[in-house]
């Protein structure tokens, strides 16, 4: 007998905005690179800091499926559930799966790396991250090395995703892009509904964390 399957609000709006607007910031990142365009760049690396704080304080405060106790498992459970990834089976994960949180935590790490790097680089003509005269040129040259492989490493990382996307609607028949973007995905109907926070919250986090990464660049010394 069937499960009688029925729609679920599991991503809340500040989780899914923020998974968006990072993707569309880590274009324009690589894109204002290729184009020289370096204040937009750092603009854009910026933006990203803050995000990046505002998901850490959402990860811990945020709603049910948001948090990091919901959905980072242990190593052994991210691998029982990659041994089963050919196995097709109902999508009943109200969330992220084993496998998934592990791969939210290192896109979080890299780009947490190329946010921090990012801060003390220089490109040698005009632009410079805020830190970069407080380190030092040498310093700054070596984070600026570390900050263009990360790079790659992202990429590398986006590559992998989108692939794993695919892989789990051709082999699972696991539809996980539909509920990034609607925030509801069809669980069967004894599954307990995850806790939403109010968007407000998530307004005045992200408002605190971006008037934070202001105050800090100015207190450096630091105009755009």
């Amino acid at each position: 007998m069937r499960q009688l399957l029925l729609p679920m609000r599991i991503w809340d709006l500040p989780t899914r905005l923020f998974h968006w607007i990072l993707v569309l910031l880590v274009f324009t990142s690589w894109l204002s690179t290729e184009l020289n365009w370096m204040r937009v760049h750092v603009l854009s690396g910026l933006t990203v800091l803050s995000l990046l704080l505002f998901r850490l304080i959402w990860g811990f405060i945020g709603s049910d499926t948001a948090r990091f106790s919901h959905f980072v498992k242990s190593p052994a459970a991210a691998t029982r559930h990659l041994m089963h990834l050919a196995r097709r089976e109902p999508d009943i994960e109200a969330g992220h799966n084993a496998a998934g949180g592990w791969m939210v935590l290192v896109f979080l790490t890299l780009l947490s790396v190329q946010a921090g790097t990012g801060l003390c680089a220089n490109d040698d003509v005009l632009t410079e991250g805020p830190l970069a005269r407080i380190v030092g040129k040498a310093r700054s040259d070596w984070l600026t090395h570390i900050h263009n492989v990360n790079f790659t490493l992202i990429e590398i990382a986006v590559a992998l995703h989108v692939l794993t996307i695919i892989t789990y609607r051709l082999l699972k028949g696991h539809d996980l892009l539909s509920p990034m973007l609607t925030g509801k995905k069809r669980l069967p109907g004894a599954t307990r509904a995850p806790r939403m926070m109010h968007p407000v919250l998530a307004l005045a986090v992200f408002v605190f964390c971006a008037v934070a990464v202001v105050v800090f660049s100015r207190l450096v010394g630091y105009s755009l």
